[in-house]
């Protein structure tokens, strides 16, 4: 090594770590939990490959084969095609926001302006078929946000998600922004934001965890919006519907410790209904940024930015069974779940588990799109 450079056979090392990184989360039935649980009990991508045929057999799954190398090498030459950069949990341009989560994402593919990731962010989100009042307050609310150093984070959706990036990307200052996209970076939906989204990429930053080139599917939703409010220190809902995806960013928001904020409306337009019970139920009432900025304490160059974690396994879930247990729990509950609903209540009964061994293992088959949750606390099997 010279002049503080890595020197080839450094870079060559790192290049095979990052590969390995990225067969292992597009590995079968491996997701971001399960990746982080198998770092921490193998020590590397590597030896968590080798170990997971085994893993696998444990769990009563015959022929399991890893993610070739060579499907993580074209996904990495379409990620180069799209000019996005890799990010692995860990590295220094990584999300440190994220790496408080349980579920973080392993890999990042971004296009942008990396930087605003590690700055202070607050989220906007809100209905898709917004009012003209829900549009001009997201509006409002994004110009000054950004003018108070915070980068605006949203989902690139039509409606109150459009507002906030069109906003934070016309303030005077420099532009503060962050897409988090539900299918690969390079793939604009709703397509009638195509500029607005190269326009993020130049000035802002783009994010996804999934591939490259991957169309969104209904399921990549949900595992969008726990990004979205996992960048930020609070998450503003502006209008949404009684049910809605936006309330599903408000529960990932209260599950990782954001703050969660409401824009209150009109008892009787439902668009506002969200909203409304949000603050019933205990979200903070927000009327405009002056709100915000009180309800987080000081301005955003006043605030600390969140001290990266050393753990390859983030937050409590440092301390785990091994892996082939939770594949058998995993299987256990899949054979006990099928597509008529069943009361989590009586899945515990059944599997002689406690809730906090349950819990996080519905998450993970949740976000795997293993499981569905409804309402009532009501559990099915998707096949």
């Amino acid at each position: 090594m010279a002049d503080g450079q890595l020197s080839n056979p450094d870079l060559s090392r790192l290049a095979d770590d990052r590969l390995d990184a990225l067969r292992l989360v597009r590995s079968r039935r491996v997701g971001p939990v399960t990746w982080h649980r198998l770092m921490a009990e193998h020590g590397s991508a590597r030896a968590a490959l080798a170990a997971l045929p085994g893993i696998a057999r444990a769990a009563g799954v015959d022929r399991y084969e890893v993610c070739p190398t060579g499907v993580a090498e074209a996904e990495m030459r379409q990620g180069a095609k799209a000019e996005a950069r890799l990010l692995v949990y860990g590295e220094p341009d990584y999300p440190r926001a994220l790496m408080d989560l349980p579920d973080a994402p392993p890999v990042l593919w971004a296009l942008g302006d990396v930087s605003l990731l590690n700055r202070p962010a607050v989220a906007m989100v809100g209905a898709r078929n917004a009012s003209s009042l829900g549009m001009r307050t997201a509006r409002r609310l994004g110009q000054g946000l950004a003018a108070a150093g915070f980068t605006v984070v949203s989902g690139l959706a039509r409606g109150i998600d459009t507002e906030a990036h069109a906003a934070a990307l016309a303030e005077g200052g420099p532009a503060r922004t962050v897409a988090v996209m539900a299918g690969g970076v390079d793939v604009i939906y709703p397509p009638e934001n195509l500029a607005l989204a190269q326009e993020i990429a130049t000035k802002g930053c783009r994010i996804s965890e999934q591939p490259p080139g991957l169309e969104p599917q209904a399921r990549h939703f949900p595992l969008r919006n726990r990004l979205v409010s996992g960048l930020a220190r609070a998450v503003i809902v502006v209008e949404a519907a009684a049910k809605s995806g936006s309330l599903i960013t408000a529960r990932a928001a209260l599950d990782q410790g954001r703050d969660v904020m409401a824009v209150p409306g009109h008892p009787f337009d439902p668009r506002a209904g969200g909203c409304n019970m949000l603050i019933r139920d205990g979200a903070i009432l927000i009327r405009g940024t002056a709100d915000v900025m009180e309800a987080l304490g000081a301005p955003a160059a006043a605030m600390p930015e969140p001290a990266p974690r050393m753990s390859p396994l983030p937050g409590p879930e440092a301390a785990q069974r091994p892996l082939k247990d939770t594949a058998l729990l995993h299987s256990m509950i899949l054979d006990r779940l099928g597509p008529s609903p069943l009361a989590e209540d009586q899945l515990l009964r059944d599997l002689a588990v406690t809730p906090a061994q349950l819990a996080p293992e519905l998450l993970t088959l949740e976000l795997d799109g293993r499981i569905n949750r409804q309402a009532g606390g009501l559990l099915s099997r998707v096949d």
